[in-house]
């Protein structure tokens, strides 16, 4: 069985050095890490989870909390982060969450304790008081990504100024009649991203001096935008522009137009948001919030703090960009 020694006499270095080169913690150069690396990969050889985690206090395990593992922007961060935390020699615990106060009980008093993880990362949850006391008493470096989470470290797309983007957009190519899918003014909290999608719909309309305008709830998937699309497009009085919070619900949308045998954006305009690849083959125009970067930025964020690195709860922007595919254009009439 091939062990450490092996590796340094292969490579001409000393065990501590093949250590840093594999662990990527310490001084190394790159040459000298490329150098322990082929000679690893020469000898087969692995590192020990146990013994490194003896000989370190580490598990090299990160927690990631998720309320959905079924959509889109979800699996993208995620697969991001993957990407980051695997290149540093760190597995994934995965844990997922719904809106159940009992379930959410047992994940963050109970399963997160129980397994020993390094760090946290979570991804547009709505953590309450105790929940956030919860995961602070865990003693681990902590990185949310989305939600208002004052006393963690948070990376987040400003989503009011999204909103704010997508609708300009409309209101640029002469839009009139508009109407949102996404959040339910009733019952989704204030500070939720799809509230805060749509107040930016709602204040860059009141800025315009349009008072009267549609909002349709959906529940951010393809089927769920098509219904609600459906609904305002049987109307008389239907809007010549969409707006989606979510572009698996803008899909859904151009679907429905389609079914109606309406032309986009002839008859109707869409815009989404996310970036979904998806998004390309149906020509939708979108606000791009690179997800799969944000898993990127959380991870390196987490590992930055293992490394020593003082955490900085607040906030961090994150970037966004119109991208113009074609979905929009301006109305006939």
């Amino acid at each position: 069985m091939v062990g450490i020694d092996d590796v340094a006499r292969a490579a001409g270095v000393s065990t501590a050095t093949v250590s840093r080169a594999l662990s990527g913690r310490g001084a190394v150069s790159t040459a000298t890490r490329d150098r322990v690396l082929s000679a690893a990969g020469r000898l087969g050889y692995v590192v020990s989870a146990a013994a490194s985690s003896l000989a370190t206090g580490r598990t090299r395990a990160v927690g990631v909390v998720v309320p959905f593992l079924d959509r889109w922007f979800f699996s993208t961060v995620l697969a991001g982060i993957s990407d980051a935390l695997v290149r540093r020699g760190y597995d994934i615990t995965l844990y997922s969450v719904s809106a159940d106060a009992a379930e959410r009980r047992r994940v963050f008093d109970d399963h997160l304790r129980r397994r020993r993880i390094d760090a946290v990362i979570t991804i547009a949850l709505e953590l309450d008081a105790e929940e956030s006391v919860s995961l602070r008493g865990l003693g681990v470096p902590i990185v949310a990504i989305a939600g208002p989470h004052p006393l963690l470290t948070t990376l987040t797309v400003d989503d009011l100024a999204v909103g704010r983007l997508a609708t300009a957009h409309l209101l640029g190519l002469g839009h009139r009649r508009l109407a949102h899918i996404g959040a339910d003014a009733v019952t989704d909290a204030a500070s939720s991203v799809p509230t805060l999608r749509r107040r930016g719909f709602e204040d860059s309309l009141a800025e315009a001096g349009i008072t009267q305008y549609d909002v349709e709830p959906a529940d951010f998937t393809i089927d769920g935008g098509s219904r609600a699309a459906a609904r305002l497009l049987a109307r008389d009085d239907r809007p010549t522009a969409l707006f989606a919070a979510s572009d698996e619900m803008a899909i859904g949308a151009i679907l429905a137009a389609r079914e109606l045998s309406l032309r986009v954006p002839d008859d109707v305009s869409i815009i989404g948001v996310d970036g979904h690849e998806l998004g390309r083959w149906f020509g939708l125009t979108t606000v791009d919030q690179f997800a799969r970067g944000q898993g990127e930025r959380a991870a390196e964020a987490v590992l930055s703090a293992l490394d020593g690195a003082q955490p900085a709860p607040g906030r961090g922007t994150l970037p966004f960009e119109l991208v113009d595919r074609g979905s929009t254009a301006a109305p006939r009439d």
